[in-house]
């Protein structure tokens, strides 16, 4: 994601999963990263992954999510759909605006 910027239509929202992930994303420079490509950090917590809070889904929302559960209604409506990947994966889709290959963004660097 670097020098990039995440598509107009989404929203990039990075929940690092404790406190250590959190301090190692700030200390290598990753939070940067995201911020620079319009996305936002949030405090380490389980918020949208359990339907809780930042980011939970509408009626008809996608969320393309590097988290390891998914069934309906875990993100939010019932009616939103989550489509899971890693989190190369879910960086160059977020650029892209669409589900696709890190390649994708890569080549076009």
């Amino acid at each position: 994601m670097k020098g990039k910027k995440i598509a107009p239509s989404l929203r990039l929202i990075v929940i690092p999963a404790t406190q250590e992930v959190y301090r190692q994303a700030l200390k290598e420079g990753l939070f940067d990263i995201f911020l620079s490509a319009g996305g936002v950090i949030s405090p380490p917590t389980c918020g949208p992954c359990l339907g809780g809070h930042m980011g939970i889904l509408a009626e008809g929302e996608r969320s393309l999510s590097t988290t390891n559960r998914n069934f309906r209604g875990r993100m939010g409506h019932a009616k939103s759909e989550v489509y899971l990947a890693g989190p190369a994966v879910a960086a160059a889709s977020a650029v892209r605006g669409r589900i696709c290959h890190p390649e994708e963004v890569v080549k076009r660097s």
